[in-house]
């Protein structure tokens, strides 16, 4: 396994790349959320149903590794609750740099950059997040569990081989609807991501939902603890990653359950200056010049 010193080397060379990228596609718009259907509620509905309810993590609950090598690169940890970080009213400058390991940008336009790996802590469940993110989302979810609410994480990270099992069952299944391998292969990738462009893959994002409503749909967001993770995750690092009104940037539909590991500086930050991913790697770059 590379060192973190050596991935953090070859993800921010290919952050940079990125960044060039993002100045020439950031502003094209796919209109995703028009072909998206009722169908893509459908799939991720039916992932869901099929999970075991979990009700958060603490120090008991962390699963050993299942093999020799899992071992190696998944390190057990768990923190205790800190007190969260304050906010201040404006954004003049940052000391956040886009060439962060926890900013790396997978969207439909940029595909994880190649040879990626990832130090993995190992969940309830068989889920799994970045070891660097796993002491904020620890304090998280014992806090949103402190205040009696039940969160349960229904997706983590996933492997290139999960990803791509996962698109080619999409495909699959609308062609066993009557479409043509051509066309499902163009819809499917409307709802499940094609592999290489999902955020799961970097370990960084995570699907949470209400024990009480385990569903993937827009009534996600009225829940309680949605209403919890939306005022409070920033604190902790996290972001909604794709609200509703940034679809056009993003290139994904509103997800109020989807939150992506920012680091708490970037969180703040994007709280305070109203922005999703793209939009706040754009503005570093602009404060960068």
């Amino acid at each position: 396994m590379k060192s973190t010193k050596d991935t953090y080397i070859q993800n921010t060379s290919e952050r940079k790349k990125q960044r060039v990228r993002r100045r020439k596609r950031i502003w094209y718009r796919v209109p995703l959320v028009v072909v998206m259907t009722f169908s893509a509620v459908l799939a991720l509905t039916d992932a869901v149903s099929t999970t075991q309810p979990w009700h958060g993590f603490t120090e008991a609950e962390i699963l050993p590794a299942e093999s020799e090598q899992r071992r190696d690169s998944r390190q057990m940890a768990d923190l205790r609750p800190v007190e969260p970080l304050e906010t201040s009213p404006t954004v003049a400058k940052s000391e956040v740099s886009a060439d962060d390991w926890q900013l790396l940008l997978v969207n439909p336009w940029n595909q994880l950059p190649e040879g990626y790996t990832v130090e993995l802590t190992e969940l309830r469940n068989g889920h799994a997040v970045d070891t660097r993110a796993y002491p904020d989302l620890q304090r998280m979810m014992d806090d949103c569990r402190a205040a009696g609410l039940e969160p349960v994480i229904c997706s983590s990270y996933r492997t290139l081989e999960t990803q791509q099992r996962l698109y080619e069952n999409k495909i699959r299944r609308l062609m066993n609807e009557g479409l043509s391998r051509e066309e499902a292969t163009a819809q499917a990738g409307t709802v499940v991501a094609v592999p290489g462009t999902s955020e799961h893959q970097t370990g960084l994002a995570l699907d949470i939902v209400d024990a009480s409503y385990q569903v993937l749909d827009t009534a996600q967001e009225s829940t309680a603890v949605q209403q919890w993770l939306m005022a409070n995750s920033w604190e902790y690092g996290f972001i909604l990653r794709y609200p509703s009104e940034k679809s056009d940037l993003t290139g994904i539909i509103y997800e109020p359950w989807h939150y992506r590991y920012v680091g708490q500086d970037a969180a703040r930050e994007m709280r305070e200056l109203g922005m999703c991913l793209e939009e706040y790697l754009e503005w570093l770059d602009g404060i960068d010049k």
